[in-house]
């Protein structure tokens, strides 16, 4: 005799069960219909979307030790680093969100109806001043780049970089000397500048010059103001950021993230545009990345970072400032007298230029300031002009 007689009891419960799960695989099945198409629409392809080898761990010791011996003996060959704020902050430029000594919490001097205002074109088209006087304080130039900046260098000249995208408008990876075509600066950067009415083009030493000047860079053939192509809070971001993950992602066999809160979308999105076996690392002085859900999960992500996470068969995390970890994984590659080299000998020049460029500066300024005082003491000299003389005449 069956443990469990049939009743009718059970026949409505039975029957209760199998709806419950054939409506469940439906709406699951309509979920990833609806993402699926979201992300050929959008061009989103995620990890969701290649599951060949996602149950296989890339390596077994899924830590950073690991990490450096897999790299050690089996190598990468298209990595890409992806990076925020975290990366320049050692060079003296401030992140933007930690509390204290962020950005956004030391903006009260400029009088703003709110903290990011300060990056929202409708209140730089119609009060531009706190941006540019902020801009004086970061201005590229300033700064020297930092040991992670000349780590990402060093995998260039190795030929191992295939992409670095930056969230960062400092542009310390130009002055790094990482190339313009390894570069998508996916807020927009300093390097370049228009005028936001006929928008002709302004170099970078022009935009300086006015910023510098403390006035607001007006442009010289309709009188518009100028703004650095850095992305504000409604813009577009710059073309490659749409165009080139696509084939990038593709390729990647390991992904570094770095000195980000993986908190602004788009960018943040990018991690899951990784292969199921491409090695992700992040290095960061809090693990971040891995509590993607909702939404998110299906429409524009994937699961994200899954480093705490039992089913983890790629994900590692690096807690710590992002130069001691690419130090640290300098020292385990054996590149580190490489990369100490080539820091102090970029410093070197990079502060030859900066001395050089300031005496120039403060000469053209002498220059500027002699001309002034020569012009006024002329017009006293020479007395009143003739339509002067001549209105007096005709006073008199």
């Amino acid at each position: 005799m069956s443990e469990n007689p049939t009743t009718s009891q059970n026949k409505n419960k039975t029957k209760d069960e199998n709806e419950a799960v054939a409506e469940g695989t439906e709406e699951d099945s309509t979920m990833d219909a609806i993402r699926k198409f979201f992300s050929q629409k959008l061009n989103l392809v995620t990890a969701l979307d290649e599951q060949d080898g996602a149950d296989k761990k890339a390596f077994d010791n899924l830590t950073f030790e690991g990490l450096c011996d897999h790299w050690k003996s089996k190598g990468f060959k298209n990595i890409i680093t992806m990076v925020g704020a975290g990366i320049s902050t050692s060079a003296g430029i401030p992140d933007f969100r930690s509390p204290g000594s962020g950005l956004y919490d030391n903006l009260q001097k400029y009088n703003l109806p709110h903290p990011s205002a300060i990056f929202e074109m409708d209140y730089f088209e119609e009060n531009p001043q706190p941006f540019f006087a902020l801009a004086k304080e970061l201005y590229p130039g300033s700064f020297n780049p930092t040991p992670s900046h000349y780590f990402v260098r060093l995998l260039h000249e190795k030929g191992l970089l295939l992409r670095h995208y930056t969230q960062n408008i400092d542009t310390l990876e130009r002055i790094a000397g990482i190339p313009d075509d390894k570069l998508v600066e996916a807020h927009g950067t300093f390097f370049t500048n228009h005028c936001l009415g006929c928008r002709k083009l302004y170099s970078m030493e022009w935009m300086k010059e006015q910023i510098f000047s403390d006035s607001v860079p007006t442009c010289e053939e309709c009188n518009s103001v100028v703004k650095p192509d850095i992305v504000f809070f409604g813009e577009n971001l710059p073309e490659k950021f749409y165009t080139l993950p696509a084939k990038d992602f593709n390729k990647c066999d390991l992904l570094i993230i770095m000195g980000t809160s993986l908190e602004v979308q788009p960018f943040a999105s990018l991690i899951d545009r990784a292969g199921p076996k491409c090695v992700r690392l992040l290095i960061n002085r809090t693990k971040v990345g891995n509590d993607f859900g909702g939404i998110g999960s299906w429409f524009m992500m994937g699961p994200g970072l899954m480093f705490d996470n039992p089913k983890n068969t790629r994900d590692i995390a690096y807690i710590g400032d992002c130069d001691d970890g690419c130090l640290a994984l300098a020292e385990a590659l054996g590149w580190k007298e490489e990369l100490d080299k080539l820091i102090k000998s970029e410093h070197e020049r990079l502060d030859k230029e900066n001395a050089e460029s300031k005496e120039k500066m403060k000469t053209t300024t002498k220059e500027n300031t002699k001309s002034d005082v020569d012009e006024k003491d002329a017009d006293e000299t020479e007395g009143p002009s003739d339509d002067s003389k001549a209105k007096e005449k005709e006073a008199v």
